[in-house]
């Protein structure tokens, strides 16, 4: 399992992903390291031939409700729960504490750049994520979703130091850019 927890605006996307064990899909890495073209074409190539897989987006409310930890933690119960068939180990990416409905779990340091599925996941997540800030760049262009994807960038601080926050940035993480 992957999660994406860094940027100002948008949800946390969690993503896990069953691959079959001799699934070898070329260029499957740490989403980070693959070209967004290729991440949106091994994100269809995973999907397909996924044993199972699971995404859950936990919007931006919830995180400044709860925090990114809690609000990752849950989107990963909330993948587990979506999964069509349970796995018997889940690797995780460096997350510990956290529901698994029982199912036991190994948290892995770099699990993304480590694991082949944690890497799968990163992928699926990561293209959901940045699919779902270019739809919100549609509505509230001054930010640069499409580019940034709401990452602190200078711009996307410039835009929120000038414009305020819209109703997707995460409180939590941009009080210090605004005066509230």
């Amino acid at each position: 399992m992957k999660q994406d927890v860094g940027p100002l605006a948008g949800p946390v996307v969690v993503a896990g992903v069953i691959m079959p064990q001799d699934s070898m899909i070329e260029f499957i890495n740490d989403s980070k390291k693959v070209t967004e073209k290729r991440r949106e074409k091994l994100y269809d190539v995973i999907r397909e031939e996924a044993i199972s897989y699971s995404i859950a987006v936990i919007d931006q409310n919830v995180i400044d409700e709860i925090n990114i930890l809690n609000a990752t933690k849950q989107g990963v119960t909330e993948v587990i729960d979506g999964l069509d068939v349970k796995p018997d180990l889940i690797l995780v990416d460096a997350l510990e504490h956290i529901n698994t409905r029982g199912i036991p779990y190994e948290p892995l340091v770099k699990g993304d750049a480590r694991c082949y599925n944690i890497a799968a996941a990163s992928i699926l997540a990561k293209v959901t994520r940045d699919r779902i800030m270019r739809q919100w760049d549609e509505i509230y262009p001054q930010y640069g979703f499409l580019s940034n994807k709401g990452y602190g960038t200078a711009k996307h601080i410039a835009a929120i130091k000038e414009y305020g926050l819209c109703p997707i940035h995460r409180i939590s993480f941009t009080k210090h850019f605004t005066n509230g």
